[in-house]
């Protein structure tokens, strides 16, 4: 039902409300609400409070302010400074706004007060029942927030009027302003219940969800500060004993534990082992070890890879400029690479690099891994006797620790780097165990995808690992462990080959590391030559690398010198005028005289001397066998310092020619009237293998029988007792240096002509090598015809 329609001041609230039935006071000080408010205050006490939209407006109209406001009567004014008036209203009704008859001096509409409606239907037993709801639900409400207190509630209960419950309710709740004006707003009653009601339940929700989280945080806090409270206690007391630093210490574990990739069974172990360390650290002889074992595990890249590049252009680019020559080895590696590119598993065959020293083994893995982009690392196996040197040491040993295979993986920081296997031939045994039998699983890929160390006790993964071995020779490896690996001859260089490596790259890396510049020293054609077969004696370019770099220090020095005398040495680079060119006529100077001669060819044809063709550890030479026939009993004398197998060839050689005694026309008693020595030269220098039965024959035979041997020939091959020729090894420093000698004939066993076929045209180039099967067809070739 509407009600008459009145004229009174109006009152712009800014972010408040009244509702029916609400006390309230607040403060006025805009010019138009003051004015509105003692324009009630002399006529009957009555103002229309509405809310303003935009509280920042001064002076609102109609538009800005809220259409249902409240007829409030105002119970108290009292003037404050500053023309500021409190006043105290008491909401009275909800009512229209439906128009703005005056804005000045102050706002004045006329409003329309409506009766509440949506009850109705309702009986007084229903309405009771809908009180008693809604007075239990803000019981509840007040016990969850504690947002209303007891006297507030005892009102409530007193009142028997569902409009006015309503409202008072929603004046005790901390509803947002919205939500007060859509109260206010609405006039029939049922839907302002439901409305209140629908809050009143999500509000007790939220109310009790908010006190589990409050006691859940309540307790992690109180645990918390428990734990740092015990902590705080074990510091002190572990101060106390001296054990200050192993809280410290757990905590680093543990942070470098967060961060560790690596699979569940190994994080597991790793986790009991810090646990473990913290719990006992008051043995500090035990605690020691615990914390060397937990480093270690913690530093092992256990998942931890790096990226390979796959690129093999790149590869092949890299080595053709880092190594001359050596193209058959170079060919080799990138094959291996190929494969390895293209296996998924990433296992490929383990490369064994066999060659003398200085010819550049260690130089080419460390190129492949520069290729790859794969982390080096280098493992020296020279000498290593013990099996615990690679298998690691038990931890019940003082002073253990990991073998190198995984000393040398942690230090590399990934699980795939290039691991150089250094001097992988001179390894030894003795009764500590067999260094080679330890390392058969590490370069077996079938079993080191879980290789055990002594130490560190857990299954560490070698199979991404690319393994490459270098050896100077295959005789001393066991056959067990040569058979894991795939063998790549990396052989003597030619003199050729010495003198481009030293042009291009010796000379460069000496200059460099001498402080010259390449147009202050140079070395002409001839006495690089010089150098390399005068003052250098090697399969390599060790030597060679060290004699030019003996150049470069002198002529540093004697520049410097030089320069001190004449007053430069203040400059920059008191040097930079400096300019020396090595020739064969100053060479000495730099030098001194020439260390090595070679043993050319005899000039004229000899009886019982042969040039025979050895292979060192530093190249190819020749050994001028030399045999004399006396007097005697039959018997034989060996000197020069040979080994077991070539006196073994001589005794051989000497049986052979005995029998052929009837075809060349030799007395019978010969052999034993006449005693016969072989003298092989260079007595200081060890020498032994079969490679010179032949020329033993040869030479024995030319004594024998008095036949000259032709001055520029040499041979090499093994013999037999009927008179058979074996293949040797070796062959191609063989020929260098029969080359070198500037021979012109060599006789090779038949069987290593796939060998002779091998090699460059420039190691041939010049020599007449003849294959041969039996001595018969030696002894053709060489014996001069009369």
């Amino acid at each position: 039902m509407n009600k008459d329609e009145r004229t009174m001041p109006v009152v712009a609230l800014r972010g408040m409300l009244v509702l029916p039935g609400m006390l309230m006071h607040f403060d006025v000080n805009r010019k138009i609400t003051v004015e509105a408010v003692e324009q009630a205050m002399l006529t009957d006490q009555m103002l229309f409070l509405v809310t303003q939209k935009n509280e920042e407006k001064e002076i609102p109209s109609e538009e800005d302010l809220y259409e249902t406001g409240t007829i409030a009567i105002i119970k108290q004014m009292v003037r404050m400074p500053g023309n500021a008036i409190r006043v105290m209203v008491l909401g009275v009704d909800r009512a229209h706004l439906m128009e703005l008859t005056k804005q000045k001096p102050y706002l004045q509409g006329t409003v329309l007060a409506q009766e509440d409606e949506g009850l109705e239907a309702f009986s007084d037993r229903q309405k009771k029942a809908m009180i008693q709801n809604l007075l239990e639900l803000t019981q509840e409400y007040a016990k969850e927030s504690n947002h209303i207190g007891d006297k507030a509630l005892k009102r409530l209960k007193e009142t028997t009027y569902i409009p006015k419950v309503v409202d008072e309710i929603a004046a005790l709740l901390p509803l947002d302003l919205h939500s007060k004006q859509n109260i206010l707003s609405e006039f029939n009653c049922l839907k302002r219940y439901d409305m209140l009601a629908e809050f009143l339940a999500e509000e007790i929700d939220i109310a009790r969800y908010r006190k589990e989280l409050q006691a859940k945080i309540k307790g992690k806090v109180d645990k918390n500060q428990r734990e740092y409270l015990l902590r705080e206690q074990m510091k002190v007391i572990r101060e106390e004993l001296g054990e200050g630093d192993t809280l410290s210490e757990v905590e680093e574990f543990k942070e470098k534990f967060k961060n560790l990739e690596a699979s569940k069974e190994i994080k597991n172990k790793i986790w009991t082992e810090i646990e473990r360390y913290r719990m006992n650290s008051g043995n500090n002889a035990e605690s020691t070890v615990a914390r060397g074992y937990i480093e270690t595990l913690l530093s092992l890249p256990w998942e931890k890879c790096s990226k390979d590049s796959r690129d093999l252009v790149a590869a092949r680019q890299l080595l053709e400029e880092e190594h001359y020559g050596l193209e058959k080895v170079k060919e080799r590696v990138v094959e291996a690479l190929a494969v390895r590119m293209l296996t998924s598993n990433g296992n490929s065959p383990i490369l064994c690099l066999v060659g003398p020293p200085g010819t550049g083994k260690t130089s080419i893995a460390r190129s492949i891994a520069d290729a790859l982009h794969k982390k080096y690392i280098r493992v020296c196996l020279g000498g290593v006797r013990d099996e615990a040197e690679i298998r690691g040491h038990r931890r019940t040993y003082v002073g253990s620790m990991p073998g190198r295979i995984v000393t040398a993986l942690k230090n590399a920081g990934v699980k795939n780097p290039l691991m150089l296997l250094d001097e992988i031939d001179k390894v030894g045994n003795d009764q500590r165990g067999d260094t080679a039998s330890a390392l058969l699983e590490v370069l077996d890929a079938e079993q080191n995808n879980r290789f055990v160390d002594h130490y560190v006790e857990l299954p560490v993964d070698l199979s991404k690992v690319l393994f490459i071995a270098t050896a100077n020779s295959l005789q001393t490896i066991p056959k067990p462990l040569l058979d894991r690996m795939e063998i790549i001859e990396v052989s003597s260089y030619t003199e050729n080959e010495k003198y481009q490596i030293a042009k291009k790259y010796l000379m460069k890396k000496q200059l460099w590391k001498n402080g010259l510049e390449s147009k202050q020293v140079t070395i002409d054609k001839k006495a690089m030559e010089l150098l390399i077969h005068g003052y250098t004696r090697e399969a390599g370019v060790r030597h060679l690398e060290r004699t030019i770099g003996k150049i470069c220090r002198k002529v540093a020095t004697e520049a410097l010198e030089a320069a001190i005398k004449e007053g430069n040495a203040t400059e920059e680079n008191p040097i930079k005028d400096t300019k020396v060119r090595i020739t064969t006529k100053n060479i000495e100077h730099y030098l001194g005289k020439v260390k090595y001669h070679t043993n050319e060819a005899n000039r004229k044809p000899a009886v019982g001397i042969v040039r025979g063709l050895a292979w060192t550890s530093v190249g190819g030479d020749t050994l001028e066998i030399e045999v004399n026939v006396m007097p005697g009993k039959g018997k034989l004398s060996l000197t020069g310092k040979l080994g077991d197998v070539m006196k073994e060839s001589a005794q051989i050689a000497l049986t052979y020619v005995r029998s052929l005694s009837d075809q060349y026309k030799i007395e019978s008693e010969y052999f034993e009237k006449h005693d016969i020595h072989i003298h092989v030269p260079e007595g200081a220098t060890p020498k032994d293998g079969p490679s010179a039965g032949i020329t033993m024959a040869t030479a024995i035979f030319s004594a024998v029988t008095k036949k000259k041997v032709r001055a520029d020939i040499a041979m090499t091959g093994e013999i037999t007792l009927r008179g058979r020729v074996l293949p040797i090894g070796g062959l191609k420093e063989k020929i260098l240096a029969g080359k070198q000698a500037k021979l012109k004939t060599i006789l090779v066993p038949k069987e290593n002509q796939k060998d002779i076929d091998e090699l460059d045209a420039e190691i041939t180039e010049g020599l007449e090598i003849l294959f041969v099967e039996d001595m018969k067809e030696v002894l053709s070739y060489s014996i001069k015809a009369k």
